[in-house]
């Protein structure tokens, strides 16, 4: 399924979306995209926190960093993940 079939923006209102950010400054777009990025973070942890609900905050840490660099690049910059029980 195209991406098109995922919106739930009328095509009119996407238009203007895509016209406010052509048209915003540089900071307004790292802001929106420094949030998101947040945003995104943010439901990361909710889901590991589900799936592995004894985890400890360092050991959470360390598998939010397998989602955000890869398995491989987390393991070479942290360490294997520790699991505390």
């Amino acid at each position: 399924m195209s991406s098109r079939g995922l919106r739930d923006t009328a095509p009119e209102a996407h238009r203007v979306q895509i016209d406010l950010m052509r048209r915003a400054e540089g900071w307004r777009k790292l802001q929106l995209a420094d949030q998101l990025h947040q945003s995104l973070r943010t439901l990361a942890l909710a889901g590991l926190r589900a799936r592995h609900p004894g985890a400890s905050p360092e050991e959470l840490r360390r598998r939010l960093a397998d989602v955000l660099l890869g398995a491989e690049l987390a393991e070479e910059v942290y360490g294997p993940v520790a699991i505390e029980r």
